[in-house]
């Protein structure tokens, strides 16, 4: 039975996502410039930055000079990623500008949390413990659990939706230890494993156990079904999801070299509009800024919609 939303919250994270794997250094200026842009479009949460180890992913080693230069807009979510102590330190400097807010981040495959973090699983769920603990010192909410590789792993294979499960509980009850209520459960497409039976299967389960937190999707257009997944997860309710303008990124420890990034940001508008649910998006202005992304990395980005134009343009061209 479909149970489309009727508004879906999408959550940009195309500068954050995509200048931490572009080959060569992309200038603070020209972040701020996609930053600034992006703001102009209609979203209200946008994925700055990361605060993470410079020799690890050099493409963020400007994190502070990125989130010092662009001019905040009033109403709109600004955040940053980091995985660490020394990145919530260096989170913190901007809290008056970001919109800081933990998360316990944990990988329903053994093999991807080796390769992503260089830990176990219960080395990272030790770790978990002590970040949530520290992030609550800070008066940093921590109301997410976020499992990556949620429905499959270039290292692992096929995920179950046991497994997926069995993470969550981890997560839930290290957020049980440390008295924080969980609102936000994000399923990650990593490595682009999902399709539509997959992420009903896991979505149903996910919420049979627990009803009443958000899920959120981060999907990975890898092998080309992100879209398919996105309308499968809002077939279901799932009225949250990550994206990246242009397709900008993909994980640069999914050891599959050139595959795409995360579903584009103006695609997934696309199918909202044409299925009646609002985003609070204009389209045609944020494929003008996919375009600017795609100048900025001096590549072809995946979006086929940056290069073909919205629906709605050519719908204007024929009245």
């Amino acid at each position: 039975m479909s149970d489309y939303p009727k508004f879906v919250e999408i959550h940009e994270e195309g500068p954050r996502e995509g200048f931490q794997i572009e080959p060569g250094p992309i200038p603070t200026a020209e972040k701020v410039r996609l930053i600034e842009a992006l703001a102009e479009t209609g979203l209200h949460h946008i994925q700055v930055c990361s605060f993470v180890n410079t020799r690890l992913v050099p493409g963020w080693a400007d994190a502070e000079a990125t989130v010092a230069d662009f001019k905040a807009k009033p109403g709109i979510h600004y955040t940053g990623l980091w995985f660490n102590a020394n990145g919530l330190e260096r989170a913190l400097a901007f809290r008056d500008k970001l919109t800081l807010a933990g998360a316990i981040s944990l990988t329903a495959s053994e093999g991807f949390t080796r390769k992503n973090l260089n830990r176990s699983h219960a080395e990272n769920l030790a770790a978990m413990r002590k970040q949530t603990a520290l992030h609550l010192s800070h008066h940093v909410p921590v109301n997410r659990i976020g499992v990556m590789a949620a429905f499959g792993c270039n290292y692992q294979g096929d995920i179950s939706a046991a497994q997926v499960v069995s993470t969550v509980a981890d997560g839930m009850a290290i957020a049980a230890e440390n008295g924080t209520r969980i609102e936000v459960i994000s399923l990650a497409d990593t490595m682009g494993w999902a399709a539509p039976h997959r992420i009903e299967n896991v979505i149903g389960e996910v919420r049979a156990r627990w009803p009443e937190p958000t899920i959120a999707l981060h999907l990975h257009d890898t092998r080309g079904l992100a879209v398919a997944n996105a309308a499968a997860a809002m077939r279901m309710g799932v009225a949250q999801f990550d994206s990246t303008v242009g397709g900008l990124g993909g994980c640069p420890f999914a050891g599959q070299k050139g595959a795409a990034g995360n579903i584009c940001t103006e695609e997934l508008v696309l199918l909202c509009a044409e299925m009646g649910i609002d985003t609070g998006i204009d389209l045609d202005h944020l494929i003008e800024v996919g375009r600017m992304a795609e100048e900025i990395v001096g590549h072809v980005l995946p979006s086929e919609l940056i290069h073909a134009g919205s629906l709605d343009a050519f719908r204007r061209q024929a009245a």
